[in-house]
């Protein structure tokens, strides 16, 4: 779907939740409702939807607390109700796009002094630092703020900009972690493992992100 169209249908789960150009996030519970469905076809389509309904929202939105919000979403309904929605959406996608920018944001937050090792640990790759955009030296409530601010731009600036942000992040905690497993290999191989896996699914992130981005620039992110 091309990103400059803003006539998209909304069904009566999805329009429960949200309305044209103003994002109205009710109760934790009525978002459930819809990640529990019981047609997945039907969820996932009203998933979708939502994502494409909340981002030109945000976008079209004035009022700062309506935005803070969207931000906040996780915080409010829990990762796991995001993830039924969300998780399983194409990588290349709106809603796969919305899912990681709130998963790097929620395991921000629940493990910020890890993260914020990586990070540290990633500080070589200077050109992905320089585009995730954080401060110096980072640490927990650095990079909270970081993932908060691209959520911010996610919604209020330019969505492919705020996806390549959060694609940079990911690869410089990637690097950290591998710099990590290489100093664990010797004195506890199965960490080095579990490391270097999870560095591997960060890569696959930026690239879903960085792919999402070249999508919506091209006006052709569903």
């Amino acid at each position: 779907m091309a990103h400059h169209r803003s006539g998209r249908g909304t069904s009566s789960s999805a329009a429960g939740l949200v309305r044209p150009h103003r994002p109205r996030l009710t109760s934790p519970e009525q978002l459930a409702v819809l990640a529990g469905g019981e047609d997945p076809q039907q969820v996932s389509a009203a998933a979708a939807r939502l994502a494409h309904a909340l981002v030109e929202g945000g976008r079209a939105e004035e009022d700062p607390d309506v935005v803070a919000r969207l931000v906040g979403l996780v915080r409010e309904v829990g990762v796991e109700t995001l993830a039924q929605l969300w998780a399983d959406a194409p990588a290349v996608s709106l809603a796969g796009a919305l899912w990681r920018l709130y998963a790097l944001q929620e395991a921000t937050a629940r493990d910020g002094e890890r993260w914020a090792a990586w990070y540290r640990g990633g500080y070589a790759n200077q050109a992905a630092r320089a585009v995730a955009g954080a401060v110096e030296p980072p640490g927990p409530e650095e990079l909270r703020r970081l993932t908060d601010t691209i959520l911010t731009g996610a919604y209020r600036a330019e969505l492919d900009v705020a996806l390549e942000r959060a694609a940079a992040y990911a690869r410089v905690v990637a690097l950290g972690q591998t710099h990590h497993a290489d100093d664990a290999d010797a004195s506890s191989p199965p960490r080095a493992a579990a490391l270097t896996g999870r560095a591997a699914r960060l890569i696959a992130t930026a690239e879903a992100l960085e792919a999402s981005a070249a999508a919506w620039r091209a006006g052709v992110l569903d």
